[in-house]
């Protein structure tokens, strides 16, 4: 063996050696950004997801003489209920003598009995 052959031989093992290295790095940003998406999903998408369909399960199960705030801050209690077409409107008696439409989409909250005596 040749001290040019030994040389080339020595070349190739280093070369060799610095791929291995190459792909640890490439699994490590990998890694890092599976690291970055699981935390903006767990502290952002999935919190987001969750209150959506409370909110939805919220507005599906409102019935008649529900207390309720819209999100313009009027208390009202649901009189009916009705879809026309394509929009969901709910009529709220908010005095006697006062009956509005509003969106379903507006209702932000039912109010519970425990809260109206506050």
């Amino acid at each position: 063996m040749s001290a040019a052959h030994a040389a080339e031989l020595a070349f190739a093992q280093s070369q060799t050696g610095s791929t291995g290295g190459g792909s640890a790095a490439v699994l490590t940003q990998v890694a890092f950004f599976a690291a970055i998406f699981a935390i903006f999903y767990f502290l952002l998408i999935r919190p987001q997801q969750k209150q959506r369909r409370e909110r939805e399960q919220l507005l599906s199960s409102l019935k008649k003489g529900d207390r309720v705030v819209t999100s313009g801050g009027l208390h009202g209690t649901v009189l009916s209920l009705s879809k026309d077409g394509g929009s969901d409107t709910v009529v709220l008696r908010v005095t006697d003598q006062v009956k509005l439409e509003v969106d379903r989409a507006a209702i932000t909250r039912v109010v519970r009995g425990s809260e109206t005596d506050a």
